[in-house]
């Protein structure tokens, strides 16, 4: 009989873990238990949050949000980022995610939480809106170029309704990931994150307003690529993107889309264009 038990944080639990992944992603090289552990357990806004499914000993599926602070139509918030999920192969197709997204999802409802968020494919986010109530709000932009994004700041205070809101503790344990260690430094009115996408020749490139961040320690450490890839979203009118081109659908290698659940009652809804949103908000790099 399968068991439904929520996640646990302790070395073999994370090892466990790290097997299901090997096993469900052999070319994947990621899930390390050094890469859990952070991920899991290290995170200031809260260890992670989701549910096991157990058949006997084995570990059948496995489902993990990690908390995060944001804004909402300018009011801080609690919510969850949509992060991990495996089903061992003798197991898939038999709604094992599905169970366990809505128990980690009555979870975060139960500790307070107000939402849940996150990126999903092209391949999953039917699965996501159909059978566990998310909005699509819009795909995520994809461009190549270089320097600055040119963001407006002032514009994007006023018509952005859904942006994370990073601490200098959780921006520091963002930049620490042990699979992508993100690196940063300081310019006029902003801060610009880079870390490796394809080797020493690309860069994954985001930018946070000062004001977001003014008590972080900047470091310059870390080679930055002149030749950035933006994944993400500005809300509408806020950016220029000088000097960068949208990439080709036909080149992207899988269209990602911005998700969204709300967890209170009555549910609310995002609205297009609106939305702040890059790789440091979730998990691409």
């Amino acid at each position: 009989m399968m068991i439904f038990l929520p996640v646990q944080y302790d070395a073999v639990a994370l090892s466990t873990y790290a097997e299901l992944f090997s096993r469900c992603f052999p070319k994947s090289v990621g899930f390390t238990v050094e890469y859990l552990d952070w991920l899991y357990c290290k995170n200031p806004d809260g260890v992670a949050i989701g549910f096991d499914a157990w058949d006997g000993d084995r570990l059948a599926a496995h489902y993990v949000c990690v908390p995060a602070k944001i804004f909402v139509s300018g009011r801080p918030a609690s919510a969850m980022l949509s992060l991990n999920t495996a089903t061992h192969p003798e197991y898939q197709g038999k709604g094992l995610f599905t169970k366990l997204a809505q128990l980690t999802y009555a979870a975060g409802t139960s500790a307070g939480l107000d939402c849940v968020f996150g990126v999903a494919n092209a391949n999953s986010t039917g699965g996501f809106v159909r059978k566990l109530g998310f909005q699509l709000v819009e795909p995520l932009d994809a461009r190549i170029g270089v320097g600055s994004l040119g963001v407006d700041w002032g514009v994007v205070g006023r018509n952005v309704q859904f942006a994370r809101r990073w601490t200098p503790e959780a921006l520091a344990w963002r930049c620490a990931n042990p699979r992508h260690l993100v690196f940063c430094k300081e310019k006029e009115n902003e801060i610009q994150f880079h870390t490796a996408a394809k080797g020493i020749f690309l860069s994954a490139y985001a930018e946070l307003h000062l004001d977001e961040a003014s008590a972080f320690a900047t470091s310059s450490r870390g080679f930055l690529s002149p030749l950035h890839l933006f994944i993400g979203l500005i809300p509408t009118g806020a950016c220029r993107f000088h000097g960068y081109v949208s990439i080709p659908h036909r080149f992207r290698p899988s269209p990602l889309n911005f998700i969204y659940r709300s967890l209170n009652s009555p549910m609310t809804n995002l609205e297009k264009g609106r939305i702040n949103f890059s790789f440091l908000d979730f998990d691409a790099y």
